[in-house]
């Protein structure tokens, strides 16, 4: 597969020029105007944040690229699916006010804000996709209506597939909560007895009440773990860990299948922020310390050759002194000395096999 154009530019401005200006420049020069978007619905994907967590991206870029899709005729809304795990994103009503919280709402965004999968996360339209794991992918019915789908994503480490980017983005963030289930069934964690303390901490983080605390020592319920792998992440010891190697690459290669019934048939677009690089998803309701310095926006018409471009962008840079990065030893790839059972190539290298992008690309700078 030929390579594909990425396009970059770093996070350095001039008095002509601030940071939303760039974007808007980023975008168009990447080619976004050459998508029909007269009276079409463009639903712009991204993580409204946990409450708690200040790494998100700021909505000032989601007016920004909102403004920019209205000027080309189309019909912009912000959007994310419910959650499966515990928080305020569960079910649109507290999803909504999460949002608001963190500013995204239509004063600060200059558009409207819908919970892809609706009220209770059951909202959802059934893609059929020929994927090695997935036929029929589970969408939250706004997005699967939308006519052309925008990523804007906060590039970051993930304590389950290794990198937090545009497929983990549009992969489980626009499955419906019975898909979110679905791509993380292959495999459910399991308690290192000899490492767990009994903190509790995973059986807060777990909405499937699947944990138990006995003589202080946690034990999870199979029949009822949903798999997310929230406790992994909440577990301060790490004696929460996945059941098996091929966890993780499974749920890395579900992601993708979804993606690609996300995007199935339609004009897509995708910029990723390479900035607080936390070291753990934003659903968690903290952010740590970023891992390396901010490098800059990307943007691509190839959400895999974005994502390869973001990973090998962080991998290129020092760890920030203090940060856990700084604290671990060096495996030669950032994301798995973060996080060892994790290996985010599986998700880029399977999009390649299936047709969705190239794992090769050709860095443009802006």
């Amino acid at each position: 597969m030929e390579a594909s154009k990425v396009y970059f530019t770093d996070f350095h401005t001039t008095p002509e020029e601030n940071l939303l200006q760039k974007l808007r420049r980023l975008a168009k020069t990447a080619g976004i105007d050459n998508i029909d978007f007269q009276n079409h619905f463009a639903a712009i994907k991204l993580h409204f944040g946990e409450p708690g967590n200040l790494a998100y991206l700021r909505p000032n870029y989601a007016r920004a690229l909102a403004d920019l899709v209205r000027e080309l005729g189309g019909i912009p809304f912000l959007t994310d699916c419910n959650t499966l795990y515990v928080g305020r994103r569960k079910n649109a009503v507290d999803h909504l006010e999460a949002a608001y919280e963190n500013g995204f709402n239509p004063l600060a965004t200059g558009c409207q804000v819908i919970i892809g999968d609706g009220l209770k996360g059951t909202d959802e339209a059934l893609i059929p996709i020929e994927g090695d794991y997935v036929s029929e992918a589970k969408i939250g019915r706004a997005v699967a209506d939308a006519d052309v789908i925008l990523s804007l994503t906060h590039f970051k480490v993930h304590e389950c597939t290794g990198i937090g980017g545009a497929l983990k983005n549009l992969g489980m963030g626009c499955g419906s909560r019975a898909g979110k289930r679905e791509m993380h069934c292959a495999g459910k964690p399991v308690i290192a007895q000899d490492l767990c303390v009994g903190c509790g901490a995973c059986k807060k983080n777990c909405a499937q009440d699947a944990i138990t605390i006995q003589n202080r020592k946690a034990e999870i319920d199979h029949d009822k773990c949903a798999g997310c792998g929230r406790c992994i992440g909440a577990c301060p010891m790490d004696a929460v860990q996945p059941g098996g190697d091929e966890t993780f690459d499974i749920l890395n290669r579900k992601i993708t299948e979804y993606t690609m019934a996300v995007v199935k048939d339609k004009p897509h677009f995708h910029i990723s922020f390479v900035m607080d690089v936390s070291p753990c998803c934003d659903c968690h309701g903290e952010n740590d310390v970023p891992v390396v310095a901010d490098i800059g926006m990307f943007a691509s018409f190839d959400p895999v050759a974005l994502d390869v471009a973001c990973a090998d962008a962080v991998n290129a840079q020092p760890p920030i002194p203090g940060s856990i990065l700084s604290q671990v030893p060096d495996t030669g790839d950032h994301f798995t000395s973060i996080h060892p059972a994790t290996n985010w190539r599986v998700g880029t290298d399977h999009g390649e096999k299936l047709g969705l992008g190239s794992t090769r690309y050709e860095l443009i700078k802006i």
